[in-house]
């Protein structure tokens, strides 16, 4: 194998984790949009992340994969699901403030946890930036069987009518448990939002396909960009995510509804 294919191969297994994550932050990412709770995922992520902290400094080493980190982000996570949910429930007309208010605790928390770390900004960087880069074929399994217990269970929700509420947001935490691991909160964020926005106005089931694709496009272009140029990773394919999210809005415009023409008549 030449030079060339030889670094290229090591882009495949991150790559693979990268379609795995956007499996289920896909569809996620659209109903997020359309709920207009923009930062629940940054909320969650952070809050997921408080858990690999805890684990971490649990056992005195780096915060990776394991049983005890898994549980501690998951329970993380779900905890945030409850708050959020019950939050939604008696105060909706502020839910996005809370949402926002919940980030920036649960990253002030963090700070605080690892300020006597001497690793800490270290640990901080990783869960932020993630690093994708050096995912292996073990991590990116885990992550698509992880992405298909999720899809599933959403199907299943849906066909029942149960998926609002607290299903919905444990749902969410369970998909973005893993992925904060993987690829860092930047990232998280950037796999749920650019392709909903890249692909606004696009509406029925196309929406999904062309959002899979265009998230697809914006890991591989970031992943080879990283390695040509020797660049972070996860750091890449955030800014490529946000040059596709752009460029969809100009590209797709969304349609004009016709209520504000009848009311600028009325």
């Amino acid at each position: 194998m030449n030079p060339a294919g030889a670094e290229l191969a090591l882009l495949a297994a991150p790559f693979a984790a990268g379609l795995a994550v956007l499996a289920t932050h896909v569809p996620l990412g659209i109903s997020v949009l359309k709920r207009g709770i923009i930062f629940i995922d940054l909320a969650v992520a952070q809050v997921a992340a408080i858990g690999v902290i805890v684990a971490g400094l649990w056992h005195q080493n780096e915060a990776g994969g394991g049983l005890l980190t898994q549980s501690a982000a998951a329970a993380a996570a779900l905890l945030a699901a409850i708050l959020l949910t019950v939050s939604e429930r008696r105060w909706p007309d502020i839910q996005e403030a809370l949402i926002g208010l919940l980030f920036v605790s649960a990253a002030a928390a963090g700070i605080l946890l690892l300020a006597g770390h001497p690793q800490g900004g270290e640990h901080l960087r990783d869960l932020l930036a993630g690093q994708i880069l050096w995912v292996n074929w073990a991590q990116t399994a885990s992550m698509a069987a992880l992405s298909a217990i999720v899809l599933a269970l959403r199907i299943w929700l849906a066909q029942r009518g149960r998926g609002e509420g607290f299903a919905f947001y444990a749902l969410f935490a369970l998909a973005v448990t893993a992925s904060v691991q993987l690829v860092g909160v930047l990232l998280v964020f950037a796999s749920l939002i650019a392709p909903a926005v890249a692909t606004r106005g696009i509406s029925g089931q196309n929406r999904g396909i062309v959002a899979f694709a265009l998230g697809s496009l914006g890991y591989g272009a970031g992943l080879t960009a990283s390695l040509t140029a020797d660049l972070p990773a996860g750091a890449a394919i955030v800014c490529t995510l946000a040059i596709i999210a752009l460029s969809g809005l100009f590209l797709w415009p969304p349609k004009r509804s016709g209520s504000v023409d009848q009311e600028h008549r009325g």
